[in-house]
């Protein structure tokens, strides 16, 4: 299944893609795609249902976050070989785990809001998955059935704030707008191989990302038993893998995003984000 949420921020319904790509309001079976909506139990009764009787959502709605309520929103970095290449950084020896402000988080196509005193606001296009069955201890064999589905996300970075000064992560990581999650939260049952998807994204047109999950230094299924051993997965956790080459830091010499740019990123059966660049009042 495509799962989603749309409707005024702050304000979403859980919805479906039907089979000929129909908006259906899923908010008659769930209240939202969030917590318990998540389990496995769940998610078979909603995979059950008959799509095209559920009520069609009329207009082109906003899509929000395709997950509702995230208590956790773990980001991995330097988890492409070429991508620590370019950051001039070794690969890691294991994992490097930060943390976004669950407060960043909006839908796939909102504006991106670059911050105040900004001047090296920055693309990552990534593969997250959703926690859907809690865990703590997660042997690897056994991870992806914690996974309720997979989604994109933008891992907006603003590097003055993430590398100069103190040099703290989350700080350049965290911005309102600097996690677009979605469009879709799309079920284990129709990504058989996540460390096989292609993955790009564009900034007015220009191709900077071009790559393949396949060249994750460490597998899905490997971050969540990782990331298990530190802290306890509860259903909605977002985990987000980390970004192929091609940021604006490792230009020559470094392109940056500014007010008026357009963003555009995909992963192969995943969906498509589309951002607005523009600056904070």
């Amino acid at each position: 299944m495509k799962l989603l949420r749309y409707g005024a921020m702050g304000q979403e319904k859980p919805g479906a893609l039907d089979r000929k790509g129909t908006l259906r309001d899923l908010s008659g079976h769930i209240d939202d795609l969030a917590g318990a909506a998540l389990l496995p139990e769940s998610l078979e009764k909603l995979k059950a249902l008959d799509l095209e009787s559920l009520p069609a959502v009329e207009g082109s709605p906003r899509l929000g976050p395709c997950v509702g309520k995230a208590g956790k929103f773990v980001a991995i970095g330097l988890n492409y070989a070429d991508h620590a290449a370019e950051s001039g950084v070794d690969v890691p020896k294991e994992p490097v785990i930060f943390m976004k402000a669950t407060s960043c988080i909006c839908g796939p196509n909102d504006n991106v809001v670059i911050p105040r005193n900004s001047q090296k606001c920055d693309w990552e296009v990534e593969l997250a998955c959703v926690i859907g069955t809690p865990g703590k201890y997660i042997d690897e064999a056994d991870a992806l059935s914690h996974v309720a589905g997979y989604c994109v996300v933008n891992d907006v970075s603003e590097r003055g704030f993430q590398l100069e000064g103190t040099g703290q992560w989350v700080k350049g990581k965290s911005a309102d707008t600097f996690g677009p999650v979605g469009p879709w939260l799309v079920t284990t049952d129709e990504v058989p191989d996540p460390q096989d998807l292609r993955i790009w994204l564009e900034v007015n047109g220009h191709r900077y990302q071009d790559g393949s999950t396949r060249t994750m230094v460490f597998t899905m299924a490997h971050l969540i038993s990782y990331v298990s051993r530190f802290m306890s997965l509860q259903s909605g956790d977002i985990i987000t893998t980390g970004t192929p080459p091609g940021v604006g830091m490792g230009q020559t010499p470094p392109t940056y995003l500014k007010p008026g740019d357009s963003i555009t990123l995909s992963i192969e059966g995943l969906g498509e984000q589309r951002q607005h660049v523009v600056a904070a009042d």
